[in-house]
């Protein structure tokens, strides 16, 4: 499918003006910059929102995730094409550690940056240990099955917040429908300019399906009065360019001990993210397994250090890629630059932050189901067998407790739906290893026993 990569460094790629574009490809130049732009639209929702339910400033999250994107790049050698997004992971534990009310900023910020950056250094040594021993035994312990259900989890958790946006609480119920309604059109929109719009348009659904969901409100709600309206005052009052609000972390052993521990939910979470590059790429990434934790721990470890949120790669802009089937690496590359210029404008993310709640709703309806069925993928290119009860019992147990949001409560250490998820799948696949032996015929014996 994909063309070798390139001999001559991270900084070439082979002109390609249609179908499939691999890592070290790229469209003409004014296509390139405006899928980057599109990948900056598909990870804002995700990368404004963590940082609020944390308390911390979503400009300097996303200047932060576009310096980690760039430090990922150069890490991986550009072989991975990937966006560093907030993770989700950290909600849960950041707001443990600084006992945060969930109003405003954060004034404990600096606490939690601490933990933060210890998740990223315990993060980076893996990746360091990776790449000198090698990655078969984190394949050992998280292979197809696993790493296809911690992706599929991923969607599936995340799936009640693209809804939230959609349904807002607190309101009439005509306000309800209201946004429903414009939610559900934005999904529409999305879905109609992937499929039939012409030329360039298809490859820009999340971009284009985004412009015509605002648009569409604009009209509804700021032009007949049928929902709340676009505030533009915010736009108005904030400065063209400014500095990012940069905070000093604070270490505490409490806060640490509290975050550190994510680090292993995201490994699991790069691995999938990397195992599904890979399923859609067509090429074995596993060799950069290493590189990807390594430098995604540095990108953490620099974003906890002035203010930002702990990062990861974006299942988002996987998302995109699926759509698209465009995976140059230079596209993150310009996503990136954009993102670092945009924490340098309060104008631009006053605007960006416009955006009614349906609207991005309407949009994590459709990435986050792309990311649940990218988990699927990774099982079908693998060769899953879901006849084996084993495969089966692990799955199922999975995808249950990270729809769910199955939370536990761990002594100080709070475990969320993706976690829990995710440690039950590898714990249950290797306990249940001892049945791989087993015939065949009484593995889709007990199979067929659990799904009646």
């Amino acid at each position: 499918m994909a063309t070798q990569q390139s001999s001559s460094g991270i900084f070439h790629w082979t002109l390609k003006r249609e179908g499939i574009i691999a890592p070290d490809e790229r469209l003409p130049w004014g296509q390139t910059i405006a899928l980057g732009v599109q990948h900056i639209f598909a990870m804002f929702g995700s990368t404004v929102l963590a940082p609020i339910l944390m308390g911390f400033d979503p400009n300097t999250a996303i200047f932060f995730s576009g310096i980690g994107t760039l430090i990922f790049f150069f890490i991986v050698r550009g072989r991975i094409p990937s966006y560093l997004g907030s993770s989700f992971s950290f909600i849960a534990v950041v707001i443990a550690a600084s006992a945060y009310a969930g109003v405003g900023p954060n004034p404990n910020i600096g606490v939690a940056l601490g933990g933060i950056i210890a998740a990223g250094v315990v993060y980076a040594v893996i990746g360091v240990i990776v790449m000198a021993v090698g990655y078969k035994w984190i394949e050992y312990l998280m292979p197809p099955v696993v790493t296809g259900a911690v992706v599929a989890v991923i969607g599936l958790n995340l799936a009640p917040v693209a809804i939230a946006d959609m349904t807002p609480s607190g309101v009439a119920a005509a306000q309800v429908q209201f946004a429903a309604l414009m939610g559900l059109l934005t999904v529409l929109a999305t879905a109609l300019v992937a499929v039939y719009a012409p030329g360039l348009g298809k490859r820009l659904p999340v971009l284009l399906g985004g412009v015509a969901g605002y648009v569409l409100y604009l009209v509804f709600a700021n032009g007949l009065g049928w929902g709340a309206p676009i505030d533009f005052n915010g736009v108005a009052n904030a400065a063209w360019i400014g500095l990012p609000n940069l905070t000093a972390p604070k270490f505490e052993f409490s806060a640490i001990t509290l975050i550190a521990p994510v680090a292993i939910i995201l490994v699991a979470e790069n691995l999938g993210h990397v195992k599904a590059v890979a399923a859609m790429t067509g090429r074995n990434l596993d060799p950069y397994l290493g590189r990807a934790f390594f430098g995604d721990g540095l990108a953490t470890i620099v974003s906890g250090a002035g203010g930002g949120t702990g990062v990861t790669t974006y299942a988002e802009n996987i998302g995109v890629m699926a759509v698209t089937k465009i995976y140059s690496s230079i596209v993150f590359v310009i996503a990136g630059i954009v993102a670092i210029a945009m924490g340098f404008s309060p104008k631009f993310g006053a605007l960006i932050g416009t955006i009614p709640a349906p609207v991005i709703g309407g949009l994590a309806i459709v990435l986050f189901g792309l990311i649940a069925a990218t988990g699927a993928r990774i099982w079908v290119e693998n060769k899953v067998d879901f006849s084996n009860s084993r495969n089966l019992i692990t799955v199922a147990i999975a995808l249950t407790m990270g729809a769910g949001n199955l939370v536990l409560n761990i002594g100080g250490f709070a475990l969320g739906g993706i976690g829990t998820a995710t440690f039950s799948a590898i714990i249950v696949y290797q306990l249940l290893r001892g049945r791989s032996g087993d015939a065949s015929t009484l593995a889709k014996a007990d199979s067929a026993a659990i799904t009646g």
